[in-house]
């Protein structure tokens, strides 16, 4: 798991690797380190982490802005606090 801040004053969590329900925990667990308003990427590889992750940010009111594949397997949920 890797938390870093981009340049671009954003947020990247990288859980691929991993499988519930850890993808989830982590990323509500770095959620809750944001402020209102800033946006995190999260990188998942397991398809049922996505929708475990997307149901749970969803039920704390976080918004998925995007959804996209930058590569093979991997799934990149772009999320607002």
């Amino acid at each position: 798991m890797q938390f870093n801040k981009n340049d671009d004053g954003t947020y990247e969590l990288d859980v691929t690797g991993y499988v519930c329900p850890h993808p989830q925990l982590y990323t509500l667990k770095c959620m809750e380190k944001l402020q209102d308003g800033m946006i995190m990427d999260v990188l998942i590889d397991n398809p049922s982490s996505v929708e475990s992750v997307t149901q749970a940010c969803t039920g704390k009111g976080y918004e998925i802005l995007e959804k996209t594949n930058p590569k093979a397997g991997v799934t990149a949920l772009k999320i607002q606090k």
